[in-house]
């Protein structure tokens, strides 16, 4: 490769590395979105998380997509498009989901909002699933963990920036007299600035002289998936036609919502019980690892979207520091900045380090994360001094990578355990404790996702990259548990509901614990494995 060349890679890696920061942004300003759109159209607890279950579901629409795409072909849809151009198209479809924002707004429908973060939503999934292997494939494979450490860290300061950014926009800075009056035009401002750069990013991709990075790999027939796969989507509809069904009937919302999670765990568990049965057509999911791993996937994403999609209401309760839609974001910003911390952290392992260098930056890396957290939201006017006692969650963290020793299986239960614990602690206390306490669920999350992709795909062979795609699909949990939690909310309070966060931490810590003795039935040795081999 001659130095034009790296030159050109270098360029489409640090313009891709932007795509990663738009997902962690608009996930993140979700925190603040939700709650704004409660007040101003006077919603349900419940329905403002439709905001989350439009856009988590638009992820598992545009996997189901691609996964029948495949299929039908018989070859990986993205080979057939290149990586380059789906990131393209990818982009473009969000682009035209953020100008389907501005008529929206304008409209005053939530309807027509929530299918404009719909659209969003598909321009991302196609997005995801092409810039992972994408990002790998700029330059050595050797580094390409450090590249997509390097994507994920990005995508991380998009999650701090997002809820500051869109809380000044809708509310002004913390240090304004008093909250400005929202402003629709303000609104508008803010899509046309994100469908301007989608597009303009987009526009770079299509012209760009990039690697071609393809393969011929045929799709392995799995028959016996479709079922549960139609199923769960049949489930994922209720959820939407919960509100005019439960008018038509009089059956109260809460049954479709709670009768939605019960189908799709329940499918995943027949399938599992089925494929222990005979595991001829059904592909990744006859190894109980995989179909263990999509309850986890499920499970991880919801908790960690709903957490900060429901945090908004708890705040706004006087024992809670009765605060406005304009003062919660710097607690939004503190729930992602967690994630931040602990990626961070766990990106250490990465590297090849001595052990005492390895140990000083363990100690080092959340207080260096925590420090630019303060000071993004220091620049917006806030009083980060409130926030200081949040570091001894942090010594926790630390204890907590050095016990798990960086083995996917110790390390996601002891993180599981941790999580369940402060969700208690939480549920058992009231003001600033519980507040951290559920800010701390950020900390346990941010590490999961490795742990639980290392784990459920150990073992899977030919089906590796089938299993990953039934994996991507399961951010659907992100779509389904906030509605779970926001119907709690609405009928037992929202202090109540944070049972559901503990529940999904529970659910993890034994996933742990399951698939380790799942593995050993297939001869795997679970304390051999490397978080580092999911990246």
């Amino acid at each position: 490769m001659d130095n034009n060349s790296q030159k050109n890679y270098a360029s489409a890696l640090y313009t891709l590395i932007t795509v990663f920061f738009f997902w962690g942004f608009l996930a993140a300003s979700n925190g603040i979105f939700i709650p704004f759109c409660k007040t101003h159209f006077k919603l349900t607890q419940f329905e403002s998380q439709l905001i989350d279950f439009t856009f988590y579901g638009g992820y598992f629409i545009g996997s189901l997509i691609l996964f029948y795409a495949s299929k039908i072909i018989k070859v990986d849809i993205l080979n057939k498009l290149g990586y380059k151009n789906s990131i393209a198209l990818g982009l473009v479809i969000s682009a035209g989901g953020a100008l389907m924002m501005i008529p929206a707004v304008d409209s005053g429908s939530f309807s027509f909002i929530l299918t404009s973060f719909f659209f969003v939503a598909i321009g991302f999934s196609l997005q995801q699933t092409a810039a992972n292997p994408f990002v790998v494939a700029l330059g050595s494979p050797v580094t390409g963990a450090n590249r997509l450490n390097l994507a994920g860290g990005v995508n991380n300061l998009g999650g701090i920036l997002g809820p500051i950014a869109v809380s000044v926009i809708l509310f002004g800075t913390a240090t304004a007299a008093a909250p400005k009056e929202v402003e629709i035009a303000s609104i508008n401002t803010l899509y046309y600035i994100l469908a301007g750069l989608f597009l303009a990013v987009a526009l770079f991709f299509w012209v760009s002289k990039l690697p071609k990075v393809t393969s011929d790999e045929k799709v392995e027939a799995s028959g016996k998936t479709n079922l549960p796969l139609f199923i769960i989507f049949v489930a994922f509809l209720l959820i939407l036609a919960a509100n005019p069904i439960s008018a038509a009937t009089g059956v109260g919302i809460s049954v479709f919502v709670y009768l939605s999670l019960f189908i799709i765990i329940l499918t995943l568990l027949l399938s599992l019980r089925a494929a222990g049965k005979d595991k001829a057509g059904w592909g990744a999911m006859g190894y109980p690892q995989l179909i263990l791993g999509m309850i986890a996937i499920f499970t991880y994403v919801g908790v960690e979207v709903s957490i900060q999609s429901n945090m908004g209401a708890l705040l706004q309760l006087p024992e809670f520091g009765g605060y406005s839609d304009s003062e919660i974001a710097p607690f939004i910003s503190l729930y992602w900045g967690s994630m931040m911390i602990g990626r961070w952290t766990g990106a250490v392992s990465a590297f090849k380090l001595s052990r005492t260098t390895k140990t000083i930056l363990t100690i080092l890396m959340p207080f260096i994360a925590f420090s630019i957290i303060l000071f993004v939201n220091h620049l917006n006017g806030t009083s980060v001094q409130q926030f200081f006692v949040y570091g001894i969650c942090l010594v926790i963290l630390i204890a907590g990578f050095f016990y798990s020793q960086e083995k996917p299986a110790k390390t996601l239960l002891t993180f599981g355990v941790l999580g369940g614990v402060a969700m208690i602690v939480g549920l058992l206390t009231t003001g600033q404790v519980a507040i951290y306490a559920f800010l701390t669920g950020g900390l346990a999350c941010s590490i999961m996702w490795p742990c639980i992709f290392a784990l459920a795909i150990t073992g899977l062979g030919k089906y590796t990259s089938q299993g990953s795609a039934f994996l991507i699909m399961m951010i659907l949990g992100g779509a389904i548990i906030p509605p779970v939690q926001g119907i709690l909310a609405d009928t037992s309070g929202i202090h109540f509901s944070y049972i559901i966060p503990f529940l999904c931490f529970a659910y993890l810590a034994y996933f742990a614990i399951k698939v380790s003795s799942e593995l050993k039935k297939q001869g795997i040795d679970v304390s051999k494995l490397d978080v580092e081999a999911s990246h």
